[in-house]
């Protein structure tokens, strides 16, 4: 199992470094076409903010450890292992009901952006959107996942 997740976690990494690259090409590509052929082109600048989106919510799902996130730890540092698990534990209920609960209105208003288009690549909003969902849901297993390993005492590096 764990090499199944570890070969998932590298191809969410190779999603994130394609993202980039196309940012960094399309974003070479505008100062070209703008200071040096003097003809810019108004696409690239709407490719590199699709592109961001996507790499924002992408790498926060899929590809950033949980250390890698800004936390604030000033009640975590002085607490105990029990109550540093009740803390996970509490906090991982609450982002499971919080998203939850937006998950519904979040997939309406996914779908409902399907009938509107980005203004230069004519790409569908609710494929530019989509990837918040695939965020929701992927935020909702990791803290799923998170909890059970805690209640099975399998989470020990977390909670040191």
């Amino acid at each position: 199992m764990q090499k199944l997740v570890n070969w998932l976690r590298a191809r969410a990494d190779n999603v994130a470094v394609a993202l980039l690259t196309v940012i960094f090409l399309s974003f070479i590509l505008q100062i070209v076409s703008r200071y040096i052929i003097r003809h810019p082109l108004g696409w690239t600048l709407e490719l590199c903010l699709l592109c961001w989106l996507w790499l924002v919510f992408w790498s926060s799902a899929f590809t950033l450890k949980d250390e890698d996130h800004v936390r604030f730890t000033i009640l975590w540092d002085h607490s105990s292992k029990r109550l540093r698990r009740i803390y996970a534990i509490f906090t991982g209920i609450c982002i499971i009901g919080a998203f939850g609960a937006a998950l519904p209105a979040t997939y309406g208003f996914v779908s409902f952006m399907a009938i509107e288009k980005t203004s230069l690549l004519k790409v569908r909003f609710d494929v530019v959107f989509s990837v918040y969902l695939l965020f929701t849901i992927a935020i909702i297993a990791h803290y799923a996942g998170r909890i059970i390993k805690i209640l099975r005492r399998r989470d020990e590096d977390f909670i040191e």
